[in-house]
């Protein structure tokens, strides 16, 4: 199967400190991938570079690409998630289809239609006349998410999309991620939250010191040791009825 995203060797250094180091992966169509580790283990430097946005070593599929067949093939929805523009919260939406314009082109109705499934997908539809800017933190960061939905790449990045959201539009958002990768396409994000990571990821990828120190299935990344060496953490971690449940109990710091 043809893989959406391939890093070899992916290396950052910012100076004389290596922050990616050596990271190897391949993302194939209908994986979502949660990509985790502690504050500064290299998550947000890997996700950049592998979008061409960092200087790197080594190689990345995505990052190779011109600029306009990369905006094609990968959505990008980063921390910072401010809207400053007093413009409706459609209109930032549509601004996901630009890739797909010729250049001074208007909106086609293949291009609303694309629009209006990211506002069902994040529940927006009660917002969609009202100016972005007015919006809450929370509210504006579902209206980003939409705008990268509604660019309908192949392959969506995501650096922390459900921080600062509440619960119940974390598992929505995680949810609408499982059912891109089901529908063919790649998800790769980043999350803190280890127990929606565990519940809606495929598969995960465990970042410490700027390496990947382990790759798999959630229930064989999230074993006591390594939640022990990486996040100094017990948990408690099972499979119900509902699904896999993880707990963190304590610190071991």
């Amino acid at each position: 199967m043809t893989a959406l995203l391939e890093l070899s060797d992916l290396t950052v250094r910012r100076g004389a400190t290596t922050v990616v180091d050596r990271v190897s992966l391949r993302v194939a169509p209908g994986e979502c991938v949660g990509l985790i580790g502690p504050n500064g283990a290299g998550k947000t430097s890997l996700l950049r570079a592998a979008l061409g946005l960092l200087p790197h070593d080594g190689r990345s599929s995505i990052a190779s690409l011109p600029a306009g067949t990369r905006a094609r093939q990968a959505a990008w929805i980063p921390q910072v998630r401010e809207i400053a523009w007093g413009i409706d919260v459609e209109a930032v939406i549509a601004l996901g289809r630009t890739p797909w314009l010729p250049r001074g082109g208007k909106l086609r109705p293949e291009d609303r239609a694309a629009v209006d499934r990211a506002i069902r997908r994040m529940k927006l539809e009660a917002f969609r006349i009202r100016p972005a800017n007015h919006l809450s933190g929370g509210e504006q960061a579902r209206v980003l998410i939409a705008r990268a939905l509604a660019q309908e790449t192949p392959l969506l990045m995501a650096d922390e999309p459900i921080a600062g959201l509440d619960p119940a539009a974390q598992i929505t958002t995680m949810e609408v991620f499982g059912r891109i990768a089901a529908e063919g396409k790649a998800v790769v994000v980043s999350l803190h939250d280890l127990g929606l990571a565990a519940r809606h990821c495929s598969r995960l990828v465990m970042m410490n010191h700027g390496r990947a120190v382990a790759d798999g299935p959630p229930a064989q990344v999230l074993t006591p040791d390594r939640l022990e060496e990486v996040f100094a953490l017990r948990a408690h971690y099972t499979r119900s009825a509902d699904g896999p449940i993880f707990q963190p109990l304590e610190s071991l710091r």
